[in-house]
């Protein structure tokens, strides 16, 4: 038995953007378990559709939708092709989100001497940041804006959100995606606040550092050796290892789950083997 199927999740209707991802399509596939019927939200169809595919091949029940999370009326019509599928959406999980490129400074310390054609903090492009920002906070809070509505006064309605490491402690590097997750742990204490009277909790989850196909090129060169930022991440996680995919579901799990967690509201779990409570010394 896995740890999805202690939990009893039968006629409820679990929402995931993202779910064409890596992560959050293995969510997806361990959420499925718990009898729950799941719709996989993401831009790309085909990706959501697999992992949907695989679901029902293993006696669950899926379907995937090509939304758009940044676009009202894309999350309009898939909120009302969820509705004729499975019902009203019970559960709502935040999985849309991403850095880019064009938001990421090449040095971790600005100099006077860098290298030549250094994509320094001076260099960031504009258009990346607004992406970045948009795509994590724009892309919660809008989704959250449609599916909402059909949880209020709803027994066990609950929305997960995909805080991170960086919203405790910006990393280097990447400052608009440390200040978009940050400002999704804020969002998340107010949702909790603000939904606290018609029966809707909000948490979120901070995971640590797991190797996936967005950030596998950072962590890891060419021959598989890990990198010099890598070696840092490593350094600073007092179990010495990077996460796993199904290290974050029981963590998930429990928020979701109204017999274990009704009075939690408005807290962002860590899930890093210790990222954020270590000093370094």
């Amino acid at each position: 038995m896995t740890i999805s199927q202690n939990h009893n999740f039968k006629d409820k209707t679990i929402v995931i953007t993202g779910a064409g991802g890596v992560l959050c399509g293995f969510l997806a596939k361990q959420l499925a378990k718990t009898g729950a019927k799941v719709a996989l939200l993401d831009l790309n169809l085909e990706s959501a559709v697999k992992f949907a595919d695989e679901i029902v091949a293993e006696g669950g029940i899926a379907k995937g939708y090509q939304t758009n999370v940044l676009e009202l009326e894309s999350l309009k019509a898939t909120r009302d092709a969820i509705l004729k599928d499975f019902g009203t959406c019970d559960i709502l999980i935040n999985g849309a989100g991403g850095n880019s490129p064009k938001a990421t400074t090449d040095n971790e310390f600005h100099e006077t001497n860098l290298p030549e054609n250094t994509k320094s903090f001076f260099e960031l492009d504009k258009a990346g940041v607004e992406f970045v920002f948009n795509l994590n906070y724009l892309g919660t809070l809008l989704p959250t804006q449609v599916f909402a509505q059909d949880m209020v006064g709803k027994t066990g309605a609950n929305i997960i959100n995909i805080s991170s490491m960086n919203a405790f402690t910006p990393l280097t590097k990447i400052p608009a995606y440390s200040g978009a997750k940050a400002a999704i742990s804020n969002f998340t204490q107010w949702l909790a606040v603000h939904f606290s009277h018609v029966g809707i909790r909000c948490n979120a989850i901070a995971p640590g550092f797991l190797v996936s196909n967005q950030n596998r090129g950072l962590l890891f060169d060419q021959d598989g050796n890990p990198t010099a930022r890598a070696n840092k991440i490593l350094t600073n996680t007092p179990m010495g290892r990077f996460g796993e995919p199904e290290e974050l579901v029981g963590g998930i799990l429990f928020l979701m789950d109204e017999r274990y967690a009704s009075f939690v509201n408005g807290v962002v779990l860590p899930i890093d083997g210790g990222f954020s409570a270590y000093s370094g010394v």
